[in-house]
């Protein structure tokens, strides 16, 4: 019975860890903040989807999550949000910029509207930015926290999504490089998580998969598939003390998908 608790308290890696997660109310953040509550944390799930991110809230538990109506492109929503973590559970350790857009699949520059880029970069990237700024603001003064932005295989190579989309995505990792720089001095981390292609509605509906398109994209690393739960899983241990000395990063969870070139080289798949 004594081995079975302490493994059971073990493995709750954030505990008594307070956490927002933008976009929370679906997918991987839906998936990100339940995780997140198994390991102890407590959780403001803010999102646009009111009735989505209440069902969430009232099936993990109210007393460990909390809902709130955010439009990430809104200042005034964000701090409030943050400000909702404060007054609810005293403080904020993980701030979690998992709200993101993409825009109509237009393979075209030409063909690409303004105002859809403009829509992309304002959830894309300057939700990230008000989301660290306003963490920032209730860090700073406690001199800990662990601000994390998820990103995509798009921040690191072109031509796997749009240009809004892959634009924004190269944008948050300077973001949190420069945020890390800013902070690190006051002990709170800043970094990315770039997972690579996750079964979501909003990335089948852009890769236009059906059923059987969905077998068919490639990975580097043979027999096995990129889950939410294993974005939730990084993100705990980017949120955990387990990463005290991680910062500045863009930890890429793609199955070395960003490593090699399939088409050429000694290791390429037409070599085989």
């Amino acid at each position: 019975m004594a081995s079975n608790s302490f493994c059971s308290v073990a493995a709750r890696r954030l505990e008594g860890k307070v956490a927002i997660i933008t976009g929370g109310a679906t997918a991987i953040g839906e998936c990100i903040a339940r995780t997140f509550c198994k390991h102890g944390a407590k959780v403001i799930i803010a999102d646009i989807q009111d009735n989505l991110g209440q069902s969430v809230c009232n099936d993990i538990g109210n007393q460990s999550a909390v809902f709130i109506h955010c439009d990430v492109t809104i200042e005034s929503d964000i701090e409030k949000a943050v400000n909702t973590a404060i007054s609810n559970f005293g403080k904020l350790d993980i701030m979690v910029n998992n709200a993101a857009i993409a825009d109509p699949r237009k393979i075209s520059i030409i063909d690409n509207d303004i105002t859809d880029f403009e829509r992309v970069v304002k959830v894309n990237l300057i939700g990230p930015f008000l989301g660290t700024k306003h963490a920032a603001r209730v860090m700073i003064p406690v001199s800990q926290g662990s601000i994390i932005t998820l990103g995509s295989v798009c921040s690191s190579v072109g031509g796997v999504a749009s240009h809004a989309y892959t634009s924004t995505k190269h944008g948050i990792v300077g973001l949190a490089k420069n945020a890390a720089a800013e902070l690190g001095p006051y002990g709170i981390r800043v970094n990315c998580l770039s997972p690579y292609f996750v079964e979501t509605p909003l990335t089948v509906n852009f890769f236009k998969m059906e059923e059987d398109g969905k077998n068919g994209v490639y990975s580097n690393l043979e027999g096995v598939k990129l889950t939410e739960e294993d974005v939730a899983d990084a993100a705990v241990y980017l949120g955990s003390d387990e990463s005290k000395y991680f910062s500045g990063q863009n930890l890429a969870l793609d199955g070395g998908f960003t490593t090699i070139n399939p088409a050429f080289g000694i290791f390429s798949r037409s070599s085989k």
